[in-house]
């Protein structure tokens, strides 16, 4: 897939999907350029502002985010400034230069308590800081610019910074028994193809096929598990590739506190995506066994002399 003309610029240079992003640039030949901190800063300055400019991108990705879910509930203002001031400010320059803007945000807009996958119009109702950051920063892109895609995606993972998939290979290679969440439901979904996707949407909005519908969007694999089940799709990855691994209990949520609520619920349709864009993702199963594959071969090539 070619974009012809000035590239796609992705502000979030270190994070799991614009990393991936670099990657299905360089393997599709798009041009693309990232930057992040202190590039390319939501935080604060003018460092933004001068990337986007020297960059002059045809389509802006904002993939930066405080994602610290915890951390945000005693660091409120990092988190409002990162996750609704920053990208207000990016919109704000989209719209004075007439360029689209791809918004990443999440499921932790919404509460958890409906039974059913929430459709991109259910209310929102955050239950922590970093949620009621994420839903600010959907409403500051909305109310600056009317040529934007927000995309709400969930549970990512990938060979990249920290995330619950690495985190079940380090500690099952560590204990004989882990314990996991069973009772939040959720759709794990892989950095690669989240950026997989972006790059879809953003060669139809370059090039003006099948003129895109502006607005919300959800964006995860195909299909629903709990942590539980999820941590189990990657012991038995795991352990088809010879690693290590646990034995899995099931748990409550009573019986894991942390200082952020999340939600029961988090499965997101994704009808509108796929009648919109024509774009639907694997199955969580199929991309969690290829990313463990792919963390397995990394670790062994480590361990080559």
């Amino acid at each position: 897939m070619q974009i012809n003309g000035p590239p796609i610029a992705v502000i979030g240079a270190t994070g799991q999907v614009a990393r991936a992003l670099v990657r299905v640039a360089r393997e599709s030949g798009l041009t693309l350029a990232a930057a992040g901190r202190p590039d390319a800063d939501l935080g604060g300055g003018n460092s933004v502002h001068t990337f986007l400019e020297r960059t002059a991108p045809r389509v802006v990705i904002n993939a930066a985010a405080y994602t610290a879910v915890d951390k945000a509930e005693t660091d409120s203002d990092a988190a409002f400034q990162i996750n609704a001031h920053g990208p207000g400010v990016l919109a704000a320059w989209c719209a004075e230069r007439g360029v689209p803007l791809i918004h990443i945000s999440t499921d932790y807009v919404f509460d958890g308590s409906k039974r059913t996958p929430y459709v991109e119009d259910d209310a929102c109702n955050p239950l922590g800081v970093y949620g009621r950051s994420k839903l600010a920063g959907e409403d500051a892109v909305r109310a600056a610019l009317d040529r934007h895609i927000i995309v709400r995606t969930a549970w990512v993972y990938g060979p990249d910074g920290n995330n619950f998939l690495k985190t079940m290979l380090r500690v099952g290679a560590e204990r004989e028994v882990v314990r996991v969440v069973a009772d939040q439901t959720g759709t794990p979904t892989a950095a690669a193809d989240i950026a997989a996707a972006l790059v879809a949407i953003a060669s139809q909005v370059a090039q003006a096929q099948n003129p895109p519908v502006w607005g919300t969007y959800h964006l995860v694999a195909e299909g629903e598990t709990t942590w539980h089940g999820f941590a189990a799709e990657i012991f038995s990855a795991a352990a088809a590739q010879g690693l290590k691994t646990p034995k899995l209990e099931a748990i409550t949520t009573a019986d894991y506190p942390t200082p952020a609520a999340r939600p029961a619920n988090s499965v997101l349709d994704t009808t509108k995506l796929r009648k919109t864009f024509g774009i639907v993702l694997p199955a969580w199963q199929k991309s969690t066994a290829g990313c463990v594959r792919e963390l397995a071969g990394l670790s062994a090539n480590k361990g080559t002399p």
